[in-house]
């Protein structure tokens, strides 16, 4: 088990380097994470839903994804409430403090998670399971199901990675140690520090002082790195992406959504040289866009609501007519339609709101969830995707295009070749196109696990993985 001092410390990120090694090695790994909070999630080849992050960590190990990977998914949908997806399906919607308070669920979560697991083990070999957030939060110790409980359930060996880049790292890794009982700290087997900048010679006194200190091994300091590209699963870096535009490439504005979700919709495009991608909720750079793309979100009627007040929803209106490309994928395909209603209160409490009127499309919030992968047919081009969405639209077709508006429940969409040479060509940019995306990812995946090889001592972690106490 990968667990961390605190969030975005880069588990996921070095769960998947692991599947890749192990998979080299002529293992047969398969990632799990008990429960996940995120709004990116994946359809599996079943068509179940699980957090994104599995599915780039399964892809890494060369398998299908499964939901026994990922059994328990928290869908964020306002500060307080989350929707609760077990073991691929939505059970419905929780308040977080009922959701954490014992006793207020007639499911039994922790055997759910649990048998998952179990099922998992039987078929591969090693489980890389990653924990979430930190483990030290003590006051959610007793309802813990995805960090230490669960390693003890699965007997696994447990590696605390924490951040040196945010500071504090002494400090957040004894602290995370030390205020583990001593039975689960005698389940910490190793200390990876992780995003180290600069020269790795000024940290080896350092290293060893925290080696003193905790008593357990330093096994890695891995660089931080800028030339490795994996999708990520978290959407707190979106704002910090690049907001100005460019001359001589097709710049496209992703409308910055409160509840966006499924944003690696956009990773082949950002990648692509001839393409300037960013997010913004700012009318001038909407306006004065090439391409408009309203992306995914977890509560559509919210998000509408506040793409009128800020002044977003007339922007791209008036881009659209001006001749501008504009895009809606799921729940922004749902708005870029005549209505969206949701008489049942499933979102929250607005039942009906106009919708941007581009396409003719009206689109009624259902307790049923679609999740599955698809084929699909573009320019004469077979292609794939995935839908996840919540909400019936009266159309059939897969894709609705109208002049200069495309409408689609498929994520995945902007992945395809053909639809993407599509789209730059009607901007008459002329360059050689990207690899395809398949390709690319398994290039970065390769290039993760030779870096973390460098800076990781893995004949130490095989040691730590076949001595038992």
């Amino acid at each position: 088990m990968l667990a961390g001092t605190g969030s975005d410390v880069g588990k996921s990120i070095l769960a998947a380097a692991l599947c890749r090694i192990f998979k080299q090695d002529g293992y047969a790994p398969a990632p799990f994470k008990a429960q996940n909070m995120a709004l990116n999630s994946y359809a599996t080849p079943e068509g179940f839903e699980i957090g994104r992050a599995q599915a780039v960590q399964a892809e890494a190990a060369g398998i299908p994804c499964h939901t026994d990977m990922n059994p328990l998914l928290l869908k964020p949908q306002s500060d307080h409430t989350s929707q609760v997806i077990l073991n691929g399906k939505p059970i419905g919607n929780k308040d977080a403090y009922d959701y954490w308070r014992r006793g207020t669920s007639d499911i039994d979560f922790r055997k759910e998670v649990c048998a998952a697991f179990n099922r998992l083990a039987t078929k591969y070999n090693p489980v890389v399971m990653e924990g979430a957030g930190s483990i030290a939060e003590i006051n959610l110790k007793d309802r813990d199901l995805v960090n230490l409980s669960m390693a003890r359930h699965a007997k696994a060996d447990v590696i605390l990675v924490g951040d040196i880049d945010r500071g504090g790292v002494f400090a957040s890794v004894y602290g995370s140690i030390m205020l583990q009982t001593p039975e689960d700290r005698k389940l910490i087997k190793g200390i990876i520090i992780n995003k180290f900048r600069g020269d790795m010679r000024l940290f080896a006194e350092g290293r060893k002082m925290l080696e003193d200190i905790c008593g357990i091994p330093v096994l890695g300091v891995v660089p931080y790195f800028k030339d490795i590209y994996i999708e990520e699963e978290d959407s707190v870096s979106l704002e910090k992406k690049q907001r100005e535009l460019a001359e001589g490439k097709v710049n496209i504005a992703v409308v910055l959504l409160r509840h966006i979700s499924n944003f690696t919709d956009f990773d082949t495009l950002e990648r692509d040289s001839r393409v300037n991608l960013f997010y913004t909720n700012n009318v001038s750079d909407i306006q004065r866009a090439d391409i408009i793309i309203l992306p995914g979100t977890k509560a559509t009627l919210d998000d509408l609501l506040e793409l009128r007040r800020n002044g977003c929803a007339q922007a791209i209106q008036r881009a659209h007519r001006d001749g501008k490309m504009v895009i809606g994928i799921c729940g922004g395909y749902q708005m870029l339609g005549q209505t969206v209603s949701d008489p049942q209160h499933l979102e929250g409490d607005i039942e009906h709101l106009p919708g941007l009127g581009l396409l003719p499309i009206h689109t009624t919030m259902t307790p049923e969830k679609t999740t599955q992968q698809v084929t699909f047919q573009f320019e004469g081009h077979t292609c794939q995707g995935y839908e996840i969405h919540q909400g019936v639209s009266d159309t059939k077709e897969a894709i609705l295009q109208t002049d200069h508006c495309i409408g689609t429940y498929i994520h995945g969409f902007l992945d395809n070749a053909p639809v993407t040479e599509y789209l730059l060509k009607e901007k008459a940019i002329d360059a050689t196109p990207v690899q395809s995306y398949a390709d690319f990812k398994e290039q970065q995946y390769d290039k993760l696990a030779e870096h973390v090889r460098q800076y990781v001592d893995m004949e130490r972690i095989y040691q730590i993985l076949t001595t038992h106490d």
